[in-house]
């Protein structure tokens, strides 16, 4: 019989691609289930679930919605590289609310932070989970910005927070980058399983990538606090993808790959001009 988490389950973004495949796969389990979004939620909704139209920016709206959850799983926010305005509100204020509706709530929440977070460190360097932040973008930075605020209230309020780097969640993964970052739905639903019904976890960051032989970037983190082991890999997809590259040397330098060379101004770096820090 499937574990069942004691109080309900606020899960934020929910009408998105990964939020929808959350739902469904919780939902499948027996989870009462909270969702939101700003966006409807294509389809019927999973048996045992809520659907509450929020936007972000209304922290009032969260506040009620969150009323009496035991976990808020946060994927709920603009979700790729935008200009500083579009991702400022759900972003910035939007993990905010959250936060504080789990501080009231005396609730988890678990955030879908991003590889984008570290983005311009080097593909020769290998990560651990307390690295520096090195953003890639707004977006990046507003994910960096979501785990010192689960840093914040962990260590002023007590908070739990899990905070899961994701590298590429796709169906499959699709370039050469991928086969070191890709992250299958069925990994991060189980992952998202386990960050709910984990004992004691403080303040968390797991890499979000399955169990890729290239994944050489990304080191210690502290997933055995959650209990989570990933069961799919990219290497089956290494001999299509072999040598399929952007083939910009900004994108293939750094980790966060495109997200680096959009919109980069600074000369083509090279080993001569780039410091190593």
């Amino acid at each position: 019989m499937a574990e069942h988490p004691a109080k309900p389950v606020l899960l934020t973004g929910a009408s998105g691609a990964l939020g929808r495949s959350l739902a469904t796969y919780l939902g499948g389990l027996g989870w009462p289930l909270r969702l939101t979004d700003i966006a409807p939620f294509p389809g019927a909704l999973p048996g045992g679930a809520a659907f509450t139209a929020v936007d972000l920016n209304d922290g009032v709206a969260l506040l009620r919605l969150a009323e009496g959850c035991g976990t808020i799983l946060h994927l709920g926010g603009m979700a790729t590289a935008q200009p500083f305005e579009d991702v400022l509100g759900p972003n910035i204020r939007g993990v905010y609310h959250v936060y504080e509706a789990a501080r009231r709530e005396r609730a988890r929440v678990v955030f879908a932070s991003s590889n984008h977070s570290i983005g311009f460190h080097e593909r020769a360097t290998v990560l651990d989970a307390d690295c520096g932040f090195r953003p890639d973008s707004f977006y990046g930075l507003s994910k960096a910005y979501g785990e010192l605020m689960g840093r914040l209230y962990w260590d002023k309020h007590g908070v739990e927070n899990v905070n899961i780097r994701i590298g590429s969640c796709f169906p499959e993964p699709v370039d050469e980058r991928m086969l070191a970052t890709w992250l299958s739905y069925a990994d991060f639903n189980r992952l998202m399983e386990r960050c709910t019904l984990a004992g004691p976890i403080g303040h968390s960051v797991v890499w979000g990538a399955s169990a890729n032989a290239r994944m050489t970037w990304w080191r210690r983190d502290q997933r055995t606090r959650v209990g989570w082991t990933p069961q799919d890999s990219a290497d089956p997809f290494a001999g299509q993808l072999a040598g399929k590259t952007s083939g910009d040397p900004v994108t293939e330098r750094y980790q966060g790959g495109g997200y680096c060379a959009a919109e980069y101004s600074r000369d083509a770096p090279s080993a001569a001009d780039l410091f190593k820090d």
